[in-house]
């Protein structure tokens, strides 16, 4: 792939394919990645009902999910559409009870019908051009009574940090998303709160815990220097990560989605 060249897809998504070294180092390498790991292995017992259940694992990357969850005594599922992710996560995932599938999120109600009791989608929405009809494909995989864990990047966090940057006029202009382009790493389709409860309405799901994951650590003026420091801010982060109103900025926001055993249109039936 050129340094020119777009990395979407043809329907319109980002792929990987080609960047998976920038994506580890960007998305998971350094303090950050850390952090965010380090968060979601304290929220998510405390987020969802977990009894080692079958796991979808959509849009897997390169596998540290998956095995947060196999290590659980979860059955894993793990579906990533770049064959170079997957064959990273089949490297990191020897000895573990995953299942690896090389496809879509589009083509799982095909592939991976389920329904599943439990699925994870965490940072894939904001790379694909239609989220909204990805969340009800998402929504179809559930069993009644399934829980989803869904994280998504924050769109207003990304204005935010904009404005921290000086960015102003891109700020005002609401001109946030990449554009799929080169190396760069800027999802073409960041999301609001706001977005994720339509739409969750929208597919009878049910919003049952949020979160944001990295409220205060994308707003600092200097990293954290020291491993004393690093502690002081993971723990800043765990007291506020579910407060009102620091989870709203959080750069991401992690959901847990339910779907009624009833729905309501069966209910009054």
């Amino acid at each position: 792939m050129s340094e020119s060249a777009s990395s979407l897809s043809p329907a319109g998504d980002r792929h990987f394919d080609g960047l998976a070294d920038k994506f580890a180092a960007s998305l998971y390498g350094g303090a950050r990645g850390e952090l965010r790991l380090a968060l979601l292995d304290r929220l998510l017992p405390e987020m969802l009902d977990l009894h080692g259940q079958p796991l979808l694992d959509v849009g897997g990357g390169l596998g540290q999910q998956a095995e947060w969850f196999a290590v659980r005594g979860h059955a894993v599922t793990l579906a990533e559409p770049s064959g170079e992710m997957l064959a990273r996560a089949r490297e990191s995932l020897a000895g573990h009870e995953v299942t690896l599938l090389q496809a879509p999120l589009q083509a799982l109600p095909e592939l991976a019908p389920g329904p599943w009791p439990l699925i994870a989608c965490h940072a894939v929405l904001e790379w694909l051009a239609d989220p909204r009809r990805a969340l009800a494909i998402l929504a179809n995989l559930l069993a009644p009574g399934g829980q989803l864990s869904l994280m998504v990047f924050n769109r207003d966090a990304l204005r935010l940090s904009n404005v921290v940057k000086g960015n102003l006029e891109k700020a005002l202009a609401d001109r946030l998303e990449g554009k799929g382009l080169r190396k760069r790493l800027t999802p073409i389709s960041p999301l609001t709160h706001g977005q994720v409860e339509a739409w969750s309405t929208e597919n009878r799901l049910t919003i049952r815990e949020v979160a944001g994951i990295r409220v205060f650590a994308d707003y600092l003026r200097e990293p954290p220097e020291n491993e004393s420091d690093r502690e002081q801010l993971l723990a800043l982060e765990q007291r506020y990560c579910r407060v009102d109103p620091h989870w709203r900025l959080g750069r991401y926001l992690l959901y847990t989605l339910e779907r009624p055993i009833h729905s309501s249109e069966e209910a009054t039936a």
